[in-house]
């Protein structure tokens, strides 16, 4: 991540300000701050000299833990009557990092010198999101900002946890397969020539599986370093291809009509909508501003174009499951209770519903994932092991019994 300096035209106040932003690179910050509302004025590199530099920018990063305990501390300050600014000067006295540290004290002064607390944190897109925003903003117009702080932890617990949930189910076969796929490469290299080299030198006519080891052996040792160059290639292409529009619009399009991973990715961005929109709109949020919000938090470009279409139809007086209807890519269900919830004047409790149900799909989606990948590991594993035994054994064997 790349620290920038900003300065912008705040378009809630019209007035400029000054802050920084961490994004993977200029084009990112850029997306941020004007996903904001903000125009611009300048945008600036922070230099970063020495190694040293970088692992304490790293250490201090503020994580979604960070987040969680802020709200919470600040939650149960604001419930025991003490005053916004007094409880961020604590919290900002008390923070570990010295990233949480800077912002917080920021806040404090903002919010001393008469602005909302809503207004300061959205001058912090670093660190807080427009759904952290827009809740807060909503507890401060009820007067209930420690329910509101409390609700926004609890959410980002639950969301932290179920990424958690999907990034340990993939850990295990990820890392069995890149270790499957070394060990196969370092045999081909290391093992297998001085193998067959025995095998050749019998004279004996060898087996088409032994032929064909023996010829992807050999380009493994002599081109080894032309599928490395083919790799980083590919690596960067791709990464240069997802960074444009129409790039990322097709991948994030056909990553959903992958075989059983798709149908996963999709239940992963529907409960995320589905929570955040249910926290929106219990907040007292508008729906047009909740389905705005609800679309950044999906972090899907397909499901963003869907959410912006349904925010034109609402904005047109329909229902705000004309759009979700007609598209496949998603489940009738959502549509449905989404139509009855705001049919009833229940729309909140529909999409808990909805986000409970698919909350536990993905559990046990994840669940059989792994019962199935496991064995299959293993199957793929004894194969290739069988063919590699079997293509060295058996011109052995043929020479044996001729004599």
């Amino acid at each position: 991540m790349t620290t920038f300096n900003f300065k912008i035209v705040n378009p809630a106040n019209n007035k400029q300000e000054t802050g920084t932003v961490d994004a993977s690179g200029e084009a990112q910050a850029i997306d941020t701050l004007t996903s904001r509302g903000f125009q611009i004025i300048s945008l600036k590199e922070v230099s970063m000299r020495g190694g040293s530099s970088q692992v304490i920018n790293f250490m201090s990063r503020v994580n979604v833990k960070d987040l969680v305990a802020f709200s919470r501390q600040f939650a149960v300050m604001v419930g025991a009557s003490v005053p916004v600014v007094e409880a961020l000067k604590i919290l900002s006295n008390q923070a570990v990092k010295p990233k949480m540290r800077h912002v917080v004290a920021e806040i404090s002064d903002e919010v001393d010198s008469g602005g909302t607390l809503s207004g300061s944190l959205a001058k912090h897109p670093e660190l807080f999101s427009n759904f952290y925003i827009s809740v807060v903003k909503s507890g401060e117009q009820s007067g209930k900002l420690d329910e509101a702080l409390d609700y926004i932890a609890d959410e980002m617990e639950k969301d932290y946890d179920m990424n958690s949930k999907i990034k340990g189910a993939m850990i295990y076969p990820v890392f069995v397969t890149l270790l499957m796929v070394a060990i196969g490469f370092m045999m081909m290299i290391f093992v297998v020539p001085r193998m067959t080299a025995i095998v050749v030198e019998t004279g004996g006519e060898l087996p088409l599986a032994t032929q064909i080891m023996i010829a992807i052996s050999s380009f493994l040792t002599h081109y080894w370093w032309l599928i490395a160059v083919l790799i980083i290639l590919i690596v960067l292409s791709l990464r240069f291809y997802l960074k444009t529009s129409q790039g990322r619009n097709q991948f994030d399009f056909w990553i959903l009509k992958l075989p059983i991973f798709g149908r996963l990715l999709q239940m992963i961005y529907l409960v995320r909508f589905t929570r955040s929109m249910n926290t929106l709109v219990l907040g007292g949020v508008n729906i047009s501003s909740s389905l705005r919000v609800a679309g950044e938090v999906v972090n899907n470009l397909y499901y963003q174009k869907v959410i912006e279409d349904t925010i034109a139809e609402v904005q047109g007086g329909n229902s705000i499951c004309t759009v979700f209807v007609r598209t496949k890519e998603i489940p009738s269900m959502v549509s449905q209770m989404m139509l009855v919830g705001e049919k009833t004047g229940k729309l909140d409790v529909a999409l808990e519903k909805v986000t409970g149900f698919y909350n536990r799909e993905i559990t046990s989606m994840l669940a059989n994932l792994m019962s199935l990948i496991e064995p299959s590991l293993m199957v793929a594993m004894g194969v290739g092991v069988g063919v590699m035994v079997a293509a060295i054994l058996l011109p052995m064997y043929n020479v044996v019994s001729q004599l």
